[in-house]
């Protein structure tokens, strides 16, 4: 009898070390109290909020909320902004500061982000970031991000540590590039117009797993004009496997 308690608490620890990691999604929105008739100053969040295995789950939320903060927050002091609710307050309060002090313009500012699990295996999570912003000017900004994860201890997982030579993909992906985007093989890679820094071929900031392969994802004026839009590649993973760290 006396070793029930010890069962029981193998039971429970085995328990635990099986929970999956999980997701649930939240929302956080905000408005102005200013008087407002249309486009209305908002703030929109839906985020996916790591749950069960703390350590991991922290690590990750910890990402995603630090990225988001980079993406919305227009303050001067970051130091008070520490969760979703504080981070919409303050996107709001930048817009009535700034009206303040130019009550002509009537402009409204927006954002909007939506976040979701986009893939996940063994090895490897990716988050993708779909982001809205608008601040004033001609037109507003939208974008994605990719957020990779190892899926077992919740670290960010870098651009550069998904190859195992990443010199080689990149010369195999220029090349499926420059045929995808009609840019003549000896040509300057900038040659049809695109806007690759210092005229030499990058891979993009985001790159994302997905069900259908492995996305290469420019936004717009990372290869581009906006007016351009975005441009990107997509690889099936029999064609890239072996360039991989991470399956």
């Amino acid at each position: 009898m006396k070793q029930y308690p010890f069962y029981i608490f193998l039971l429970l620890l085995i328990s635990g070390c099986n929970k999956e990691l999980s997701f649930e999604k939240e929302t956080f929105e905000e408005k102005s109290n200013l008087p407002c008739e249309k486009d209305c100053p908002v703030i929109t969040m839906e985020i996916p909020i790591a749950k069960t295995k703390k350590t991991v789950a922290d690590s990750i939320n910890k990402k995603v909320f630090n990225v988001i903060k980079e993406i919305v927050f227009f303050g001067e002091d970051s130091t008070k902004v520490n969760d979703y609710k504080s981070l919409s307050k303050s996107f709001i309060t930048s817009y009535e500061e700034m009206h303040q002090k130019f009550p002509e313009d009537t402009f409204g500012w927006e954002a909007k982000i939506i976040g979701n699990v986009e893939f996940q295996s063994e090895q490897i999570l990716n988050l993708k970031i779909d982001h809205y912003t608008f601040t004033g000017g001609a037109h507003g900004y939208q974008g994605y991000r990719s957020l990779l994860f190892d899926r077992k201890t919740g670290k960010t997982i870098f651009n550069k540590q998904l190859f195992k030579n990443e010199n080689e993909f990149k010369a195999f992906a220029e090349k499926t590039f420059r045929a995808k985007y009609k840019i003549p093989e000896k040509a300057n890679i900038n040659a049809t117009g695109l806007m690759f820094e210092n005229d030499k071929f990058q891979l993009p900031q985001n790159i994302f797993y997905t069900s259908d392969g492995l996305l290469l994802f420019y936004n717009s004026y990372e290869a581009a004009s906006y007016a351009d839009g975005p441009k990107e590649l997509l690889f099936s993973y029999e064609e890239v496997n072996k360039y991989l760290n991470f399956q």
